[in-house]
């Protein structure tokens, strides 16, 4: 498999849903052992607030407790397994609905009624399950294993490139956040994002704000860190989809292993964050949230956003279309371009060795 991957070959088109082994396989291997983008950092400022998320399928909830360091759990209750927190809030414990078990915001079981009947019940057994968490600037990550390394090693050159984007951190303002399901498997939407190879016939209005000609877009795989960086086309602007005057002169769309797109695009301060969270074999959740700098109008964040919606609505489409390809079954592994797609090719040799026991580059 590995020779063939490093020969230009794609992964099986089973590896795409058909086997569901490989799926179960991918969210032990993969999600419960990197860092994901989980909440907001604004949703868990203040002592006593906590948000409820998810890595892959392990529910999770991110606190911040009375201390003003930031904690974050399994968020399944260690009686009999139902969800302790829903949405977000403030509270002083947390307490499962089921049966009232209730904990401290340091995971610690406080109360379990009735437990005082039970001999030898020990509180000190049965707390919340902890996991890694982390803030970089106003985003919050967790790692399912509480034993990962540090975020920094996942981020690389992230933080560099954002910094020298044009984008101030503390005046990203949140907008909204977009939901959204698509019937395909995870990968599919991953690998569509890490390619331009596409843009020319598939997004016409990306392509005339961006210049996708390959010597012009250029593309950088570092570790856990996939990037491309487009340089605003010379056009007129009213052949343009949005006027892109402003401090970003540079478009930039990174993907951190494994499911986390950060979308900067030509114009005055804006980001989104881009989540592809699996949802089963052949089913992807996802989601995006919307920055704009504080001086940024409505009307220039909804023209940004409507450009955005309209990539998204195109890749939907070819994403859709791909999964029925491989789902037929009829060609079982795929020829990529090296140049063109050498993200794409990057992410797949990660997922074999996350798959096959080896450790993914830090």
């Amino acid at each position: 498999m590995l020779e063939g991957l490093e020969a230009g070959l794609t992964l099986p088109a089973s590896w795409y849903g058909r086997d569901e082994a490989i799926y179960r396989s991918e969210l032990d291997r993969i999600f419960a052992r990197s860092w994901q983008y989980a909440a907001r950092a604004e949703q868990v400022a203040s002592r006593g607030s906590y948000v409820a998320t998810r890595a892959g399928q392990i529910p999770i909830v991110v606190v911040r407790h009375q201390d003003g360091g930031l904690r974050a759990f399994v968020n399944v209750c260690r009686h009999r397994g139902h969800l302790v927190a829903q949405g977000e809030g403030r509270r002083e414990s947390l307490q499962c609905p089921y049966h009232a078990w209730t904990y401290d915001l340091d995971g610690r079981l406080r109360a379990a009624p009735r437990s005082d009947r039970e001999p030898g019940f020990d509180f000190d057994c049965f707390p919340l399950l902890p996991v890694s968490v982390e803030e970089w600037g106003p985003f919050v990550f967790v790692n399912p294993d509480p034993e990962a390394s540090p975020l920094a090693g996942a981020l690389g050159r992230l933080p560099e490139y954002l910094e020298d984007s044009g984008i101030d951190f503390a005046r990203l303002r949140f907008q909204r956040r977009d939901e959204w399901t698509l019937d395909v498997n995870w990968k599919v939407g991953v690998e569509n994002y890490l390619e331009c190879y596409h843009c020319p016939v598939a997004h016409p209005s990306f392509s005339k704000l961006i210049d996708v000609d390959p010597d012009a877009y250029r593309l950088e795989a570092d570790g856990l860190r996939m990037s491309q960086f487009g340089l605003l086309r010379d056009a007129p602007r009213h052949e343009l989809p949005y006027n892109p005057e402003g401090a970003v002169r540079r478009a930039q769309f990174h993907l951190l292993w494994p499911n986390l797109g950060i979308n900067i695009e030509p114009g005055p301060p804006n980001l989104n964050l881009d989540v592809w969270l699996p949802d089963g074999p052949h089913r992807v959740r996802g989601w995006v949230d919307r920055f704009f700098g504080d001086d940024v109008d409505d009307e220039t964040a909804g023209a940004i956003t409507e450009f955005s919606r309209q990539v998204g609505r195109e890749d939907n489409a070819l994403v859709q279309s791909v999964q029925l390809g491989l789902d037929s079954g009829m060609v079982e592994r795929g020829r990529l371009l090296a140049e063109s797609e050498q993200l794409l090719g990057h992410f797949q040799r990660l997922v074999y060795e996350s798959l096959n026991g080896s450790s993914a580059p830090a």
